[in-house]
C-alpha cells in the first residue's frame, strides 16, 4: 500500500501507509505535510509504528516537535494503531494521548474506522473534498 488521499466522514485525509519512512523528526514529518499541502489534504492519519520510538517517550521532546510542526502548518493529525505497549509504561503519554484526544489537532486513534466515527461526531469545519 502508498499513501493515498481519502475522504473520510466528508474530511479530506491522506492516509500513510505502514510501510512509509520513519518519523523520528520534524524534518520527517515536514515530508508528511509537504504531501498534504500538495494533495490538499488537512488531515494526515500516521500509524503508529511509522513514528521512532523515542515520540513515545515525551521526555525526549520529539512528539512536541513533530506535533508542533502539524499544527504549524495547520494539518490535523492522527496516528493510527495500538498504542497498549508505550501507554502501559508511561502515565505522562496516557495523560498526553487523553488530552490530545480531546482537542481537536491531534488524535490517537486504533484504527480508520474509529478515526472515522470520532470525525463523524465532530464538527470540524465544512467537508472537503468532490
Amino acid at each position: 500500500m502508498t499513501d493515498a488521499v481519502q475522504i473520510i466522514a466528508g474530511q479530506q485525509m491522506l492516509v500513510c501507509a505502514a510501510e512509509g519512512p520513519p518519523i523520528a523528526s520534524d524534518r520527517d514529518a515536514t515530508d508528511v505535510i509537504g504531501d498534504c499541502l500538495g494533495q490538499g489534504a488537512r488531515w494526515a492519519a500516521v500509524p503508529a509504528v511509522r513514528f521512532a520510538d523515542g515520540f513515545f517517550v515525551l521526555s525526549t521532546r520529539m512528539a512536541g516537535e513533530i506535533i508542533q510542526k502539524f499544527v504549524n502548518y495547520h494539518i490535523r493529525l492522527a496516528v493510527v494503531g495500538d498504542l497498549g505497549d508505550h501507554l502501559a509504561a508511561s502515565k505522562p503519554l496516557r495523560d498526553f494521548v487523553y488530552e490530545s484526544n480531546r482537542g481537536a489537532h491531534v488524535w490517537f486513534v486504533a484504527d480508520l474506522a474509529e478515526l472515522e466515527g470520532r470525525l463523524a461526531a465532530r464538527d470540524l469545519g465544512p467537508p472537503v473534498g468532490p
